[in-house]
């Protein structure tokens, strides 16, 4: 009983940093106030889970599940708060995670797609779509547009058939257009 009232302190503790992230969000902070708002409101629950993490590792084996958890922590303590003093960073990497899921996901049923060159045009092609997503580009707008223009291209034009390349030339003339 003490054990669960205990995690869940700590879940409570880990709850109000996620809840400050949360605002900071919503708020659409930047790096500056991102820095400033962690250090006066997350700092200080960083600095109660160590000193609580510290008393209970006392009371603790280093075999038990807590124990292994919280040697864990604070064996990583110092890369666990550096998102406090940097605004750029998040708290966590759940965003690039989520970001690279597909790919993780897709490994087993690539791992055999009948050859090695297949395997090759698979990768470009997921590539191609995974820059797309990341710049906010429509997928069946760029490769309609790429296929058709490509096969009268020059192999000294192929960069400006880059997601990234595409992106800008439709906003140039998107801004001509205007």
């Amino acid at each position: 009983m003490a054990e669960s009232k205990l995690a869940a302190w700590f879940v409570r503790q880990i709850g109000r940093l996620y809840a400050l992230e949360k605002e900071l969000r919503q708020k659409k902070a930047g790096p500056q106030l991102r820095a400033a708002m962690r250090a006066r409101q997350s700092r200080p629950v960083l600095q109660r889970l160590r000193r609580a993490m510290e008393l209970v590792r006392r009371r603790t084996l280093p075999q038990e599940l807590l124990g292994q958890a919280i040697d864990y922590a604070l064996k990583r303590w110092e890369a666990l708060n550096r998102f406090v003093d940097d605004g750029v960073l998040e708290i966590d990497t759940n965003i690039i995670e989520n970001s690279i899921r597909p790919s993780a996901l897709g490994k087993k049923n690539w791992l055999f797609v009948g050859h090695l060159e297949a395997g090759e045009r698979r990768a470009v092609i997921y590539t191609l779509l995974g820059s797309c997503r990341r710049l906010g580009i429509n997928p069946f707008d760029y490769l309609k547009d790429l296929f058709t223009r490509l096969p009268e291209a020059k192999i000294t034009q192929i960069q400006d058939f880059t997601p990234a390349a595409w992106a800008n030339s439709r906003k140039r003339e998107f801004a001509q257009a205007a």
